[in-house]
Parts: C-alpha cells; structure tokens; sequence
C-alpha cells in the first residue's frame, strides 16, 4: 500500500515526522487538532521509564537494589524481592494478565483501582493503586523472561516518586515538558487517592511528543540544553536481551528487545519507540535521523502480533528509506 493508505488503515488522529528537526510531514484526522491533547495510553510508561533511568544515572535509584528497599508497603507482594532493574525492564515473576478483552484479568482490576472506570455493582476490590500492587502474588522466577505488564510500570512510578518525594506531573513538567519548550499543557490522571496513574493515564499534544522524540533522538540534548544523560539515552537504545523478549511470542517484533519501558527494535536503523495500545507511538531511528510521533484511534487493542505493526512497522521503515535517500 502507499504511505497515505497506510495512515488510513492506522486510523490515525494525527501524525508530524522530523527529519533532521524538521517537520517534514504533519496531518490531523478527525477531532484531533494541534493544539487538543490526545491520551498517550502505554506511551507514559517511557516517561516513567526515562525518569527511572535517570535518577539511577544521578545515583538515587539503584537498579540492582531490591523493590521492598524503596517500597516497604510492597512486602509480601510478588515485587518484594524483585530488583529494580527486573521492574524497569518488566522481567518480574507475577500473577498478572494484561488481556484486555478477559473479564477476569488483573488488568481489568488494575483499571478499576487506577479510575479509569467506575466499579460495577457489588465490586470490593482494590480502589486505588496502591491497594491494587499489594494484592498481587509472584508467578515464576523474576528475571527469567519479558512479559508486558503495566503494573511493572505502577510500581516503578511509586519507586520515582517516593525517592524524589514529587508526584509524577511534577516531575516530567520540571525535568522534561519545561525544558523542550512544550507548545501545550500535558496531564496524567490520579486514581480515587490521588496517585497518577502512570502506566497509560498521560494526555499530551502531538507536536510536543515530537519534541520529546528529537530529545531522545539528539541523545538527550535539546533546546541547546541537556535534558537526561546521553548514557542514560544510549543505554535505552542499546535495549536489552532479545532471548528474554522472544519467549514473550510478538512475531511482528521478532529480535526486539524491552529496556526501561521502551521498546527496542535491534534493526539497521538503531529504532526504539514509546508504544500505546491503540496505535500511539513516538518511533525514533537514529540513524535516519528520524522521528515519527503518531496519535490513533485503532479499535483493536493491543501490545504486538496486531495489525497496527504489520502496516505500521513497515510504513516507518519505508519512511526512513526515503528521507536517507534523500
């Protein structure tokens, strides 16, 4: 198909690609416009992921330390012994199914505590985040494989905050959103106890995710200013083992890899991307000196093996293709 068939069939609300930190490309579809938020869903989790990172790289998280050392509350959980590192790159042993369309999975209870719903009739379950963390039981062996689950990111969020003592918004406005020169406010929403819910409850405008992609993809520096260590950047992309995401079955990012809540291609572009389950994404290839920031509204929700990455991997790539040509 063409690059504008390919848009279509993404259902996408707005797409701005920088080559070179130009904007080379920008479209809205539907309500979206350039100044309206759009929900980031999956792509906060590399903002909380980067502001983990970060802080290691400052010497305030240790990754190699133990979750209870940071989060006494979490004893007893399944997160207790796991490493911080474990979280960051969600390797954790946990009895949680991110399937979205089970009635009965964790993900839907997650939901509830975080406020993205109101609880049916007769709920008595966890109504906040933290509540929701502390219930949940190990399953297998921490470190021993990927498996994408959000309440990984929960607990790195909690992490974050409880060692910089600032509530998440805080945190990313200060350290990131101030220092781009973001064109609009971005917001996180809270759960009933007021702690954002970081692992898909961000709203930010398109032209500032670019933004923050050209970031990362100028290792950290923009605006003429370092924003997060070139090391920490580096080490994102550099990913992590691509033996451990396999066993996680994506056949539509085979030998991808998942390090500090980013998602790590390996290919011949050296491309990593923020991903939201609906089609969002901030795909960044360094070597294409490329960036592409997408906002969608895709009706099937998923994390890989969908359709969005059959059309939309290779639509990037094709992209890329073209501008280096040029």
């Amino acid at each position: 198909m063409t690059w504008a068939q390919s848009v279509d069939a993404m259902f996408t609300d707005g797409i701005v690609i920088l080559h070179r930190g130009v904007v080379v490309y920008e479209t809205y579809r539907g309500a979206l416009t350039p100044e309206l938020p759009h929900i980031a869903f999956s792509m906060a989790k590399s903002f909380v992921g980067l502001m983990a990172a970060t802080l290691a790289a400052e010497g305030k998280i240790d990754p190699a330390a133990s979750v209870a050392r940071y989060i006494p509350e979490l004893e007893g959980s399944a997160f207790a012994d796991a490493t911080v590192r474990q979280v960051m790159d969600m390797t954790v042993g946990v009895k949680y199914s991110e399937t979205y369309t089970d009635p009965a999975a964790e993900v839907r209870t997650y939901g509830i505590a975080a406020g993205y719903g109101k609880p049916p009739e007769g709920y008595d379950g966890p109504r906040s985040i933290v509540d929701f963390l502390r219930t949940l039981k190990k399953q297998g062996e921490h470190g021993a494989a990927f498996a994408y689950k959000t309440c990984n990111t929960e607990v790195l969020a909690w992490i974050v905050q409880r060692v910089t003592g600032k509530p998440m918004a805080q945190l990313i406005s200060e350290r990131i959103w101030q220092k781009i020169g973001a064109e609009e406010d971005a917001n996180i929403i809270v759960d009933p106890a007021g702690m954002a819910a970081c692992g898909g409850g961000m709203s930010l405008g398109l032209r500032d995710l670019a933004r923050f992609g050209e970031m990362m993809r100028n290792r950290g520096v923009f605006n003429g200013q370092e924003i997060v260590p070139g090391s920490v950047v580096d080490d994102i992309a550099r990913g992590a083992k691509p033996e451990d995401f396999a066993k996680a079955g994506y056949t539509t990012m085979q030998g991808w890899s998942y390090r500090s809540q980013w998602w790590v291609s390996h290919n011949n572009l050296g491309a990593y991307t923020a991903r939201g389950i609906h089609g969002q994404a901030c795909w960044i290839a360094p070597t294409a000196e490329l960036v592409i920031a997408r906002f969608a509204s895709h009706p099937v929700a998923a994390n890989g093996n969908s359709v969005l990455d059959k059309v939309s991997l290779p639509a990037y790539a094709a992209v890329a293709a073209h501008l280096m040509r040029g």
